[in-house]
């Protein structure tokens, strides 16, 4: 299979090298871009479309085809508008704990309020925001032990907040007929489940899709890359 793989806030495309380097060694095709606005693409003032255009130069300009499309967490918002520019070189478009955006709508309205005040308070001038060591530590690596966090947290950077209140026309996205799947990581943590869940929250505005849940939390590809890169395979294959 041939795998592009978006990251999703606060990470840039180093997060998957360990995902990466498992697909390929089961014989896969992998490419992990850094979307603009993030790592060394910082830009605050990044818009959604700047966003999906930068994968979507990608498939192209590599000629891509057969493409299986994994979009995590805010990535998956990235997925959906890059599967509605390129239908005919998708195989399949995957969401690993993503979310999945209602045409007419914003990442943040899917964002509970009892986090969304939080992430306002520590917002940057700039419009960025730097997650806390203990709000990624708890939440995103859950699963993880301390050395696996502390080093995972040295790859983060300021995620630029403007785009996620974007309006989204994705209205082309739910008129698709690519398949497509979501992988559950079951024990994922990023929000409070009474407020907030992956998987039937997000998966649900699918149209039809395949479900393939396993265990972990929302930031596998440090914590048990491996497992991530099995589930990937199933989610993504044919």
């Amino acid at each position: 299979m041939r795998f592009v793989l978006i990251h999703g806030s606060w990470q840039d495309g180093r997060c998957w090298d360990a995902t990466v380097a498992a697909l390929t060694a089961a014989g896969h095709e992998a490419h992990a871009p850094t979307l603009p606005g993030n790592g060394e693409l910082a830009n605050p003032a990044v818009t959604m479309a700047e966003t999906a255009a930068a994968v979507v130069d990608l498939i192209v300009s590599k000629d891509l085809t057969d493409v299986v499309l994994v979009g995590h967490s805010f990535g998956g918002a990235v997925a959906q508008l890059v599967a509605q520019q390129l239908p005919d070189r998708l195989a399949r478009v995957v969401f690993y704990n993503a979310y999945v955006i209602a045409d007419g709508a914003t990442v943040f309205t899917y964002v509970p309020e009892s986090v969304a005040g939080a992430f306002t308070a520590l917002a940057s001038p700039d419009g960025t925001l730097t997650l806390p060591y203990s709000y990624f530590r708890e939440h995103l690596m859950n699963d993880a032990d301390a050395a696996t966090a502390e080093w995972a947290y040295t790859l983060t950077s300021p995620e630029p907040l403007g785009r996620s209140a974007e309006v989204l026309d994705l209205a082309g996205f739910f008129a698709l007929t690519v398949p497509m799947s979501y992988l559950y990581a079951y024990d994922d943590n990023v929000f409070p489940a009474s407020e907030f869940t992956w998987h039937p929250g997000m998966s649900q505005r699918l149209p039809d899709f395949r479900l393939v849940t396993i265990p972990g939390g929302h930031e596998l590809m440090f914590s048990d890359p491996t497992a991530l890169a099995e589930g990937l395979e199933r989610a993504g294959r044919p």
